[in-house]
This record gives C-alpha cells, structure tokens and sequence, in this order.
C-alpha cells in the first residue's frame, strides 16, 4: 500500500490537522522534524494492530487514526504462516465486512481430538474430542492463512481513510496533559490523544512507559512448518500431548497441515538445522501415518517460548494490545485470538469514552479496557502454564491423572460443552459488542 499525496493531508479532520510534504509516498524523502497530529497512532500494523484501527475508525469515522509498522510495505505478503481463528473472531471480522473475502481461503477445524502418548508409542489413544459448530455454518475455529488476513484487514484500512506509515520505528514516547508525542526513527513527530502498542511481545512502546512485565521462560521452542500429506485430513485438527510438549497438527487448504512442535530448545535449534532427511524422519515418528506419505514443504523456523503478561495494560495516553500486552504458550492456540478480544474491548471504551465527549487518552478512561481484559489474560497466561507444566513430561502418576480427567470431560457433554463454547470466545455473555456479532 502507498500512502496518499501530501496534497490530499492538508484538510483538517476535526480538531486535527496535518503538516504539509509530511509523505509523498511510501518511498519519499521524510521532513525531519514535521508533525503529524491524529486522535490516535497505532504503532504495530500486523493483524493486531490493523483490527484495533479498523474497529475504532468504523465505529467512529470523524476520528483520524494512523498505524506505524516497522516492516516496509509488502513484507506481510511473505509470511507463510497460517493462524487458528476462533469463532467469535469470526464474529468481529462479519462486522468489518471481510470475513466473506477470507473465508475461502481458510480451513474450518471440523474436530479437535486430543491424545497423550510417547512418540514411539505403536497406538495413541484419543482421549478427548471436539466437534460440531458452535452455531449454524459457523465452526468453533479455522485456520487462515496470514496474508489473507492481513490482506484484508490493510485494504480495509485503507478504504476506511486510516492512515499506514511503513519502514519506521518508535523511537520515543513522551505522555503529556492533552497529547502524546511519538518520536519515529526517521527524525518524524507525531502527536495523538491515544498511542496503542501492538508492537510484538518485546514492545518497545512498553518499555519506554515503564511498564514491567512478569516474565519466564519455559527452556522450550515452537518449530513451526507447513506439511503436505498424501490422504485428507477432512478438517481435524490434532494434539499431541507428548513428553517434550504438545505436537500441533491443524488443517489448511487442500492436503496440507500446518504444524507447532514443541521441543526442548536445544532440540528444536538441532531439528530446524538438520538436513530434510533428518527433519522428516523426526516429524514421521510424531505425524504418524494416518495421513499417507507426508512431506514438509516450506520454510521450518523455531521460536522461544516462554510467559509474559504486562502488569499493566494501560498508562497515561497509552494502551496495550495483543503481544505486547501478553505472549502466552500456543498450548491451547490462543494467543492471537486474545489479541482480537484486547481489540474489541479496546475499541469500545475509546468509542464509548469518545460520544461521551471524553478524553480518549485519560487513563481513568482507559481503565475500563484494563479492567475489561486483565483478569481473563491472566487466566489464559496460568491455564496455558499449569497445562503445558502438567503434560510436558513423562512422569507415570500424572500421566494417569490427566489421562483420567481428559476422560472424564470427554464423557461430561454439558462439561464438554462449556469448554468449547470457551474455546471458540462464544461462553461471554457480557463481553465487547464486536466478538458477538455487534456494531459498536
């Protein structure tokens, strides 16, 4: 995307206004020094970052809203990567009108079964299964590829009037009594009511406000690849619960699967540099042969997994969303959907605060959203932990206990219920308008 002439910044939106020769284009000699004034600056524009604009501009038009993101412009159509898309994200993508351009390039997760075994056990009881939509057409989770995704959320942006600055970084953030100001890497100014950090797990923003986190790591890493595989995988997706932690298997488009395999760090830096025979003989043990043949297509890359929640979600004229609010272990393929739910919270108290006439900026606003989303990050952050403690090993006594209490869920249908509705961000009753459907 390639933003608009100078030209067409220079009518005042509301109470804003806009430097003149700011931007020419994407590609444009920057004038060091000038200033850009906005309602509020959304610094991170991945799929985060572009729903928390999205959202806000669609429910408040007269607003002037400006993403920055550090990738220059195009990189996203590079990821290769796909994301598990809850049904109550779903829900909030309806009501940006893109849901029904990503839908056929994703995959609905038909099933869900859950096993606990070696990876050289010959038979892997199944001890746990999901199935079924969470309500007509529409099934608890699927997977989308991230380009289209991000696709549609940036073209969206762009038809909205929201404003992308690519190939810079925040370099300062200084809280004032009626504004912020964002120092951008190439000499720029920017000033808003608002800032959102959306800027990844390691948030510059965040630090830069002073925001501790609570943070450990768990000495384990997510190898993360793309498998095509001989017979169809008919939209279930699986977990394996193995001894050195969970072996994801979930469903794309056509005979692929995408894959999260937890390793021991050491192990997994070892099978992402090992030649592809090696590689695949590894993957084998742990696929199986239910799917046919299979092979790894595509880049293989390992990340460090560990913990981290924000210990405050908010500060003066500024708010956290997605990973710089929280990075929680994949165990249970939640982390991008609790960044969707931190935008439809967000996003309501800004656009509540702001037909109210109230300062979007003032922290005493803003601790709506915290109070909205603290608790249930800090359940999913202990959940994911307490999981992925209890099943990452292969003590006997507590693979009997979980073995049994995976059972007993299984054979619970209203227990059984619960946690799907959970799963899919449908259970809320009294959660942000966006994630049940509704228009702010």
């Amino acid at each position: 995307m390639r933003l608009k002439s100078a030209a067409s910044w220079l009518a005042p939106v509301g109470r804003n206004c806009v430097s003149a020769d700011l931007y020419k284009s994407q590609d444009a000699d920057k004038v060091e020094g000038a200033s850009l004034m906005a309602d509020m600056i959304v610094v991170g524009g991945g799929y985060v970052g572009l729903a928390a604009a999205l959202a806000v501009k669609q429910a408040a038009p007269h607003m002037e809203i400006v993403v920055v993101e550090a990738a220059p412009a195009g990189q996203w159509q590079k990821d290769p990567r796909a994301s598990a898309i809850i049904a109550a994200a779903t829900r909030m993508l309806d009501v940006f009108s893109i849901w029904n351009e990503i839908e056929p390039q994703s995959q609905p997760i038909r099933k869900m079964i859950v096993t606990d075994s070696r990876a050289g056990d010959p038979v892997r009881p199944v001890f746990l299964t999901f199935d079924g939509d969470v309500e007509e057409g529409r099934p608890f989770a699927h997977m989308v590829p991230n380009v289209a995704m991000v696709g549609a959320l940036l073209a969206a942006a762009e038809k909205a009037g929201i404003r992308v600055i690519n190939g810079v970084k925040a370099t300062r953030f200084e809280s004032g009594p009626a504004e912020a100001r964002l120092g951008l890497s190439d000499g720029t100014e920017l000033t808003a009511r608002l800032i959102v950090a959306c800027d990844g797990v390691r948030s510059a923003l965040r630090q830069m406000a002073g925001i501790k986190t609570v943070t450990w790591a768990y000495g384990q890493s997510g190898i993360v690849t793309t498998v095509e595989h001989e017979r169809p995988h008919e939209g279930v997706a699986e977990e394996h619960f193995l001894p050195a932690g969970p072996f994801a298997i979930l469903p794309l488009t056509g005979n692929r699967s995408s894959l999260v395999w937890t390793e021991r760090s050491d192990d997994a830096d070892r099978l992402v540099a090992a030649d592809d025979l090696v590689f695949e003989d590894e993957l084998e043990r742990r696929f199986g042969h239910k799917l046919g043949a299979i092979r790894a297509i595509g880049d293989r890359r390992a990340f460090p997994l560990g913990l981290t929640l924000a210990r405050a979600f908010v500060a003066p004229r500024l708010a956290l969303a997605g990973d710089a609010a929280h990075g929680i272990h994949p165990i249970s393929g939640q982390g991008l959907n609790l960044g969707f739910k931190d935008v439809a919270a967000l996003a309501e108290t800004i656009v509540d605060a702001d037909r109210l006439g109230l300062d979007i900026g003032d922290v005493g606003v803003l601790e709506r959203y915290q109070t909205w989303r603290r608790f249930d990050t800090f359940r999913m952050g202990v959940t994911t932990d307490v999981l992925n403690r209890l099943f990452s090993n292969d003590n006997t006594p507590l693979r009997i206990l979980r073995d049994f209490g995976l059972g007993m869920v299984d054979r619970l249908p209203k227990l059984k219920g619960y946690f799907i509705s959970e799963a899919a961000g449908t259970a809320a009753r009294s959660g942000p308008k966006l994630l049940a459907g509704e228009k702010i």
